[in-house]
C-alpha cells in the first residue's frame, strides 16, 4: 500500500510538472521555483567572492544599459511569463567570453566577452540568450532530467515534516547550490534560447542580424571546438544557420522596435 501510495504521488507530481515552455515545446520541470531562485542566489554569491568584479567603467555601464534594454524587451515579448522582479547584472573580470544568467534574475557578464562582442548589439544577443535560458526554466528542466526519479523525492521531501524537508533532503541526495545551474543545457535548450533571444534584443531594439557575426566572431575567437555530435551545444554554423532562418520575422520586429540607445 505504501508503494502504490507514492506510485500515485509521484505521478501526480510528474503531472504537475509537464508544462511548456514560451515557445509551445513540452517540457518537465519538477523543481519549485523557489528552491531554484535560492540556489541561483547562492550560486552567485558564490562567484563574487571568488571572482573580482568591475565597477564604475564604461564597459560596466554597456553592460549595465545592454541587460536593461534586453530585460524590458523580454516582458513585451513573453508577456505571459513570470519575470524576476529585478535582475541583479555584475561584471566579473575574467578573459574567458562568456555569459551566464541564473534563475532568480542574477545575470554575470565576463569581461572577456567585450572582446568578442564587438559592438552593443552582439552583446544584447548573448545577454538576450541568456535571459532566455530563465524565462524557459531550462535550468529546472535541466536538473529535473539529471535527477529523474530523485527530483520527485526531493518534491515529495520540501511538503514533508521533520528530517526529510527542506536542506537535509537536499544534503541527503547529495545537490549542492551549482546542481542543475552550472550543469549545461541541451542542444534542444541552446536552440530555443537562440530563437528567443533574437526575438528578444530585436524588440529591444538591437539588429538581430549582428547576432550572427557575434557568433561568426565566437567561432574565430574559440578555436577547436568539438564536433556537434559530440556536443550539447549546436557547432557554430548550426547555430547561424537557425539564426538565419528566424531572422526575416526578427529583422520585421526591430523595424517597429524603437532604438536601443546604449552605446
Amino acid at each position: 500500500m505504501r508503494r502504490f501510495v507514492w506510485m500515485l504521488v509521484a505521478g501526480a507530481l510528474l503531472l504537475a510538472g509537464c508544462s511548456e515552455t514560451p515557445t509551445g515545446r513540452s517540457r518537465l520541470a519538477l523543481v519549485p521555483e523557489g528552491m531554484l531562485a535560492e540556489m541561483g542566489e547562492q550560486s552567485f554569491q558564490e562567484m563574487r567572492r571568488r571572482r573580482p568584479e568591475v565597477t564604475g567603467t564604461p564597459a560596466n555601464a554597456l553592460v549595465q544599459c545592454v541587460t536593461r534594454e534586453v530585460a524590458a524587451a523580454a516582458g513585451v515579448v513573453y508577456s505571459g511569463v513570470t519575470l524576476p522582479d529585478a535582475w541583479e547584472v555584475v561584471l566579473f573580470e575574467d578573459p574567458v567570453p562568456n555569459a551566464f544568467a541564473l534563475p532568480g534574475g542574477r545575470i554575470g557578464v565576463h569581461s572577456g566577452l567585450l572582446r568578442v562582442a564587438e559592438s552593443p548589439a552582439q552583446l544584447a544577443a548573448v545577454i538576450g540568450h541568456e535571459v532566455a535560458h530563465v524565462l524557459a526554466e531550462h535550468g529546472n528542466e535541466r536538473l529535473t532530467q539529471q535527477l529523474g526519479i530523485r527530483a520527485v523525492l526531493l518534491v515529495v521531501g520540501l511538503f514533508s515534516e521533520g528530517d526529510l524537508a527542506g536542506e537535509p533532503l537536499m544534503r541527503a541526495l547529495g545537490l549542492g547550490a551549482h546542481l542543475g545551474i552550472a550543469l549545461p543545457f541541451s542542444r534542444a535548450h541552446e536552440e530555443e534560447a537562440d530563437a528567443m533571444g533574437l526575438a528578444i534584443m530585436a524588440e529591444a531594439g538591437f539588429d538581430p542580424r549582428e547576432s550572427t557575426a557575434l557568433w561568426r566572431n565566437m567561432a574565430a575567437a574559440g578555436g577547436g571546438q568539438p564536433p556537434e555530435f559530440l556536443s550539447t551545444h549546436p557547432a557554430h554554423d548550426s547555430r547561424i544557420q537557425g539564426l538565419e532562418a528566424a531572422m526575416d520575422a526578427a529583422l520585421a520586429r526591430y523595424r517597429d522596435a524603437d532604438p536601443a540607445r546604449c552605446g
